[in-house]
């Protein structure tokens, strides 16, 4: 390797599973976009559809109107099985969420009705241990055509790019209004979308006890009007699962993240849902005390979703973010909220990181201990370091000022200018933050009593089945925090490569 190379980043049974070939790859930026494309590539599909979530909702409309109403997705599971009989719809759902929709009539009967449609077949997936959640996002199409990111297809999902006050599309099916919500995720095809077909395959057999009938597979059916990120691109698969039964237990994403951190050079940009795992925290934390470190621009909600998650998980942040900022250099770790034009906060539930505008990831998996060891997750990484990226920073770059200029409601441009003249991310978002639809530092008040026990014993947030039983002397973010800061010692060297 020539000196000033990059090294990869993702390595094969290191931080992923198997690296594969995507003909064509592109990011998909909130529920919008994702559900219109979801509906064509469900019609397009000759042999199969398959599709594995943590959430289901067949209530809710791909294309809403101007009260948030429309074509059911389950009404329009049935007409495409009325329209190709031959074409498997397979349908793979977490048990526990699943078993809670089977209380509300509209679904049961739905439900009900699928099961009556030879070519649609419903299962919910228990193959995991107790306090475990199936969370990957996947939908495979022919085996071939594959979706993997954040977006769940469920209700409270939908919005726009452009996340407008008040937008009556933004309805869940119970006719209630719901918040903003920003979420992302990418749309691959060719082997990559094999290999998610496997894994998918994976899944389906070990909760039905039944393999999904073989394909040909042989057509890609990307749409004609879908312009592509990338082409013939390398794309890493990383995951996570908990042992059970004769699984192992794999921690794929939870050391990419670590290699990450290791790895940047000039800034890491996150976006997602929690920052609760005191590993990763620690990882930064130890780069931060080093001479010159990177950047770490976090956007996340302003509050998790739910009033216990919010004792939970936003009670680590902020002590997470707290002890960050004892470090050296800890002015350069930033957690940002999105707000509105009228200043309501958006929910950001996407999981994406993007490092020096090298490696980009999309998945399912947060910054929290449940993804690193307890739940099952996916993420798709494409490195520019791998020999079949060369030349895609460009790309990666633009996808960054993308996502930045809708929280900051700029143009791209600007985020691109004013970085080329600061260097900096976030002198680039301090310059860009102004009133109405814009970034808003968080607040890192000290969280009250109740909440800060729950936190630091991380009673909602074990890193895997064996840490729900542990004694509270035995788990807790300092000890997660220790396990970072070890981690980050042994492996110095690896955060000094060249490039």
């Amino acid at each position: 390797m020539s000196e000033g190379a990059l090294s990869p980043i993702v390595v094969e049974g290191r931080n992923c599973w198997r690296i594969e070939r995507a003909d064509k790859a592109r990011m998909i930026v909130d529920a919008a976009d994702y559900y219109a494309l979801l509906e064509r590539l469900m019609a397009g599909a000759k042999e199969r559809i398959l599709l594995i979530g943590w959430d289901f909702d067949p209530r809710i409309a791909l294309k809403p109107d101007g009260q948030g109403q429309g074509e059911p997705l389950g009404d329009y599971l049935l007409r495409l099985a009325h329209e190709k009989p031959g074409r498997d719809i397979d349908i793979l759902r977490w048990n526990f969420g699943g078993l809670k929709q089977f209380a509300m009539p509209r679904i049961l009967s739905m439900v009900a009705r699928w099961k009556l449609t030879r070519s649609i077949s419903f299962r919910l997936d228990s193959a995991h241990p107790v306090g475990c959640s199936h969370h990957q996002k996947v939908a495979v199409f022919d085996d071939h055509l594959a979706v993997c990111g954040g977006i769940d297809v469920g209700s409270r999902r939908w919005d726009t790019r452009e996340h407008k006050d008040g937008d009556p599309h933004r309805t869940d099916p119970g006719g209630k209004p719901y918040m903003p919500w920003h979420d992302s995720t990418m749309i691959l095809a060719g082997a990559v979308g094999n290999a998610l077909a496997d894994l998918g395959n994976e899944r389906w057999q070990r909760a039905t006890k039944k393999p999904l009938r073989d394909i040909a597979g042989d057509g890609e059916n990307w749409p004609d009007d879908l312009e592509p990120d990338f082409h013939g691109v390398e794309v890493a698969i990383s995951r996570t699962r908990a042992e059970y039964e004769d699984c192992e237990e794999i921690r794929e994403i939870e050391q990419l993240y670590l290699d990450m951190i290791a790895a940047a050079k000039r800034f890491i940009y996150f976006e997602n849902q929690y920052f609760t795992c005191g590993k990763i925290a620690a990882a930064i934390a130890e780069r931060l005390n080093e001479d010159d470190p990177p950047e770490f621009v976090m956007v996340m909600p302003e509050t998790a979703d739910g009033w216990l998650e919010q004792m939970a998980m936003d009670a680590a942040r902020v002590k997470l973010v707290r002890e960050i900022a004892k470090a050296k250099y800890g002015d350069r770790l930033k957690v940002y909220f999105p707000r509105t034009a009228g200043g309501e906060a958006i929910y950001v539930h996407a999981k994406t990181a993007i490092v020096d505008d090298r490696m980009i990831r999309v998945g399912s998996a947060n910054m929290n201990n449940r993804s690193m060891g307890l739940d099952s997750e996916c993420d798709v990484t494409i490195d520019a370091a791998l020999s079949a990226n060369t030349g895609v920073e460009p790309t990666i770059r633009r996808l960054r000022e993308s996502l930045i200029a809708e929280h900051l409601g700029v143009e791209p441009v600007d985020v691109g200018r004013r970085f080329e003249g600061t260097g900096s991310l976030i002198e680039t978002i301090e310059g860009l933050r102004g009133d109405g639809r814009s970034l808003e530092l968080l607040d890192l008040t000290k969280p009250g009593p109740l909440d800060d026990y729950i936190a630091e014993n991380e009673l909602l947030d074990p890193d895997s089945p064996d840490a729900m039983f542990e004694s509270l002397t035995e788990r807790g973010l300092r000890k997660s925090w220790h396990r970072g800061r070890d981690w980050m010692k042994r492996h110095r060297p690896f955060g000094r490569r060249s490039g």
